[in-house]
C-alpha cells in the first residue's frame, strides 16, 4: 500500500512539473498603450491597424489595450511616460521624446519608402540607439506619403512671403519654420484654433490629413508640396518588454518591421485623397509651388533638418544615418 502511494506521489510531482511551463505558456501578456492623437482621429489610422493587426496575429499570447489618446497622458509626455512605467506602450512622434533619442527624429528627413528605409539597416540601427533610454522600439508606423504643410490665415506669392511669420511648429519640424525665416512657436495641437482665429500666430506646420474640418474658418491657404514624411514611433517601457519572453518579443518585432509596416505604409493613399478634398471642402487656396522654387525649398529644408541633430548626435552616426536615408 505504502508503495502505490509513493507512485502515486511520483505521478503528481512529475504531472505538476510537466504541466506548470504550460501553464505559464498559455498566460497571455496585455499592455496599455497610448497614442499621440485620439481614437476618432484620421491620423490615427495607423495605431489601429497596427494594434488590430498586432492583437489577431497573438491572440492568446500578446495583446495590446489601447487606452486612448492625449485626453489620458497629454501627447509630448507619452514617451516619458512610458520610459518610467506609467504606461507600457506609447505610439509617439520621435521628435517628442528628442531628450531621450535624438537620433530618432531623423527618420521625417527622408523621401524614401519604408521598404527601402528598412532594407538600409536604418530601422535596426535607431534601435540599437534606443538602448540605455529606459524604451525599447518596437518599430515604426509609417506614412511616407503623408507630408508636412505649410497651413496660412493669409495667402503668399512666393515661398520668401513666409519670413518673418509667426508659424506654430513642433520639434520636428522647427528647423524647417526657421529655415523659411519664419518664426517658430511650439504650441498644443488642441491649441491651434484659438491662436489662429486671435491672431497670436500667422499659421502652422501640419500634416496632410486632419486639417480640413479642424481649422476651417482660419486657414486660408495651404502650401504644396509637403517636405518631410511622416511616421510614429511605437516604444515600450524596457522593463516590461524585457518580461516577454526572448521568441515572443523576436516574432513581435519581425512580424511589425517586415510584414505589418509595409502594409501600413502602403494604406493611407484613400485617407490621403480624403484628406485633400476635406481641405478642399472647407474653402483651402493652394500655393503649388512653381518647380522652379520646389527643388530650392526641399534643400533648405532637408538641410535644416539633418543640421538640427548635428550638435546632438555622433557626427559619424549622423552620417551614416542620412547615407542611410537618402542614398
Amino acid at each position: 500500500m505504502s508503495m502505490m502511494k509513493h507512485l502515486l506521489s511520483s505521478f503528481a510531482v512529475v504531472g505538476a512539473m510537466t504541466m506548470a511551463p504550460l501553464a505559464a505558456s498559455a498566460e497571455e501578456i496585455t499592455m496599455n498603450a497610448v497614442s499621440m492623437t485620439p481614437k476618432t482621429h484620421a491620423l490615427s489610422h495607423g495605431f489601429k491597424m497596427f494594434i488590430d493587426e498586432i492583437n489577431e496575429e497573438f491572440e492568446g499570447e500578446f495583446q495590446i489595450n489601447w487606452r486612448g489618446g492625449p485626453e489620458v497622458i497629454q501627447m509630448f509626455g507619452q514617451a516619458e511616460a512610458a520610459r518610467n512605467g506609467a504606461i507600457d506602450i506609447a505610439f509617439t512622434d520621435p521628435s517628442f521624446y528628442a531628450g531621450l533619442v535624438p537620433e530618432a527624429k531623423t527618420r521625417y528627413f527622408t523621401n524614401s519608402t519604408y521598404d527601402a528605409v528598412n532594407a538600409s539597416g536604418f530601422i535596426d540601427k535607431i534601435q540599437e540607439l534606443h538602448d540605455g533610454s529606459g524604451l525599447f522600439y518596437i518599430g515604426t508606423i509609417p506614412a511616407s506619403d503623408v507630408k508636412f504643410h505649410f497651413y496660412l490665415r493669409e495667402p503668399i506669392e512666393s515661398i520668401d512671403d513666409l519670413k518673418g511669420l509667426r508659424i506654430r511648429a513642433f520639434p520636428t519640424v522647427q528647423p524647417a519654420v526657421e529655415a523659411m525665416g519664419a518664426s517658430p512657436l511650439v504650441l498644443p495641437m488642441g491649441e491651434i484654433y484659438t491662436a489662429m482665429e486671435r491672431g497670436a500666430i500667422d499659421g502652422f506646420v501640419f500634416g496632410t490629413i486632419g486639417a480640413g474640418e479642424q481649422f476651417k474658418g482660419v486657414v486660408q491657404q495651404v502650401v504644396t508640396p509637403g517636405f518631410f514624411q511622416g511616421g510614429f514611433n511605437a516604444v515600450v517601457n524596457q522593463d516590461a518588454w524585457n518580461e516577454i519572453p526572448e521568441d515572443l518579443q523576436n516574432r513581435i518585432v519581425t512580424f511589425v518591421r517586415d510584414d505589418l509596416a509595409p502594409r501600413i505604409d502602403a494604406s493611407w493613399d484613400e485617407t490621403i485623397s480624403g484628406a485633400f478634398q476635406e481641405m478642399e471642402s472647407a474653402g483651402y487656396q493652394f500655393y503649388d509651388m512653381p518647380e522652379a522654387e520646389q527643388a530650392k525649398y526641399l534643400e533648405l529644408i532637408s538641410d535644416a533638418g539633418w543640421q538640427s541633430v548635428g550638435d546632438k548626435i555622433d557626427p559619424a552616426v549622423s552620417a551614416e544615418l542620412r547615407k542611410m536615408l537618402t542614398e
